[in-house]
């Protein structure tokens, strides 16, 4: 018995940020699209919980900001980091022209969720869960006509005018496709982990830098998400210290955390992050587009990943819109959406790479910062408070910030 197939228009591979707001955007201009995510819900640990300014900006475009905000959440108004002796602050968002002027720190599956709802509320969108893409489907030409997928009940076939792969930095898709990677590497990966939360605990920096560590820490309401950023590969070495070191390690860099350190029970609780960041030379073949960390593997730098992936997804549906409605998405309309996201990917990815070898690695390799004055960049950002806004439009709203243009098409409710 042959696979059953499907049909649609536009079918995206992953349910995450990128795949998502592209499923949400397109089936409200009246695209009818398949968003097929492996899992049976979004509920992941230790995924990117940073949402930016123009994020938010974007959900006010839509008319739903004061709903996700509505979500448990915490803000932060200004970046501040702790490196060496000096307590900095290096980004001021309280100038920047949007409606929320503030990083808004929320789980992933919430974010994923609330878009899920909203994008429900639009007839061509079909949210497939447990179903896992596993390889692209070619006609006789070579191009792209849909992928091949697994489910609990068997195989499907998705036949579609346009495949997205949004299926993140491991892509099945980009692997499938055969789309040349250019590697730009990363000397760190991060281990995630969460202690409890008390009222008294105040409002730390963002992150410690000291020799030899450094420590990321997330206001997760009654839970702090702690980063311990990590040379690359360096697991097992820390591992071998034992936990009770690592436990030594955090109360160290956070005394107000010593008597919580006890929670870490096995290393179980510490979960790794394998720091990735490279890029798709070219990011699409005819009927094939990759979008988000399919097409750019970002670092955590700045916490920018969910945010580039929604720029992403907003140019991509302005872009496409038009031609997917009239079934006919050529070469140079993919080829358009890589023109327009390209700057924005390379410079952030090359600021990332710069902070990685300046400042982190540097640190890693236990190099001193003592009570020494911080470099210059950071010491005028102290001093300065009005420059501060120059990194906080950098970081809250990127170099290209997207605007949602494709037209709203009636909900079904």
């Amino acid at each position: 018995m042959a696979n059953p197939t499907l049909t649609t228009q536009c079918c995206i591979a992953g349910g995450g940020p990128a795949g998502m707001m592209l499923g949400l955007l397109l089936a409200r201009a009246g695209v009818e699209v398949k968003v097929l995510e492996k899992h049976a819900d979004f509920l992941r640990d230790f995924r990117g919980d940073t949402l930016h300014p123009s994020t938010l900006e974007l959900m006010h475009e839509l008319g739903w900001l004061d709903e996700l905000l509505a979500l448990p959440h915490s803000e932060a108004r200004d970046l501040r980091f702790q490196i060496g002796t000096h307590d900095l602050q290096v980004g001021d968002f309280r100038h920047l022209p949007t409606h929320a002027r503030y990083l808004a720190f929320m789980p992933q599956w919430d974010l994923l969720d609330f878009i899920a709802r909203k994008a429900a509320m639009y007839p061509g969108f079909q949210l497939l869960r447990r179903t896992e893409v596993t390889d692209l489907v070619r006609d006789d030409k070579g191009q792209t006509v849909g992928v091949r997928a697994r489910t609990p009940e068997g195989p499907l076939e998705v036949r579609a005018s346009l495949v997205v792969a949004a299926d993140g930095r491991t892509s099945t898709l980009r692997q499938q496709s055969g789309l040349e990677v250019k590697i730009l590497g990363a000397p760190m990966d991060v281990l995630w982990f969460r202690v409890s939360r008390r009222p008294e605990d105040g409002d730390p920096p963002l992150g410690r830098f000291e020799r030899g560590q450094v420590f990321i820490l997330i206001n997760r309401g009654e839970q702090w998400q702690c980063g311990r950023v990590i040379a690359k590969g360096g697991i097992a070495s820390v591992q071998a210290r034992g936990l009770e070191a690592f436990r030594d390690d955090l109360a160290k860099s956070m005394p107000f955390l010593a008597s919580r350190a006890g929670e870490i029970r096995s290393w179980d609780d510490v979960k790794l992050l394998t720091v990735r960041v490279d890029r798709l030379r070219t990011w699409y073949q005819p009927g094939l587009l990759c979008i988000g960390d399919a097409a750019h593997a970002m670092s955590p730098v700045g916490g920018v990943g969910i945010n580039l992936a929604v720029q992403d997804a907003v140019a991509t549906a302005n872009l496409l819109a038009g031609p997917l409605l009239a079934r006919h998405v050529t070469t140079r309309d993919l080829r358009r959406v890589q023109q327009r996201r390209e700057l924005p990917t390379r410079l952030t990815q090359r600021a990332q790479v710069l902070i990685q070898n300046r400042v982190v690695a540097p640190v890693l390799r236990k190099h001193a910062l003592g009570d020494s004055r911080p470099p210059l960049p950071l010491w005028l950002l102290r001093h300065v408070p009005a420059l501060r806004r120059i990194p906080a439009r950098l970081i809250g709203l990127g170099v290209r910030p997207e605007h949602i243009h494709t037209p709203a098409a009636s909900p079904l409710h």
